[in-house]
């Protein structure tokens, strides 16, 4: 077996479109489940149905199925899953900054799901401005 570079494995199991928001998602909520996800993300089920499976495939993410009627599918983060949220959030304030010096407009969705304190506490300056030239619009 060829021996793997530790960023080439990570990138695989965080890459894709809705990868991280996904493992945030679950994070804040708690767990999330499909149909709901689907509406929210505006993703596509074909997308978020591969998704899911491949996070669940590299042991972040377990799916829990009630066999009740209808059928009751939730998504909640493993310890492995939980362990990569500090990672992502370091992620996450470097892309905002990053985006805010380089004058990129940042998705205002992004901004709300991402209300705790140690968030606020890094970007207040950058959350305020998106929150003023939004009540602006």
């Amino acid at each position: 077996m060829d021996a793997v570079n530790p960023y080439h494995f990570v990138t695989n199991c965080i890459s894709g479109k809705w990868k991280m928001t996904l493992l945030h998602h679950i994070h804040h909520y708690g767990k999330i489940r499909f149909n709901e996800t689907k509406k929210a993300l505006k993703v596509s089920e074909k997308v978020l149905s591969q998704q899911l499976k491949e996070l669940t495939r590299d042991g972040l993410v377990e799916r829990i199925q009630y066999n009740t009627i209808p059928l009751k599918v939730e998504y909640i983060l493993t310890p492995l899953g939980k362990d990569l949220i500090p990672a992502l959030d370091i992620l996450y304030v470097w892309s905002i900054r990053r985006l805010n010096e380089l004058n990129l407009p940042i998705d205002p969705d992004a901004l709300k799901v991402h209300t705790e304190m140690k968030y606020q506490d890094q970007l207040k300056d950058i959350m305020d401005k998106y929150i003023d030239e939004q009540s602006t619009d």
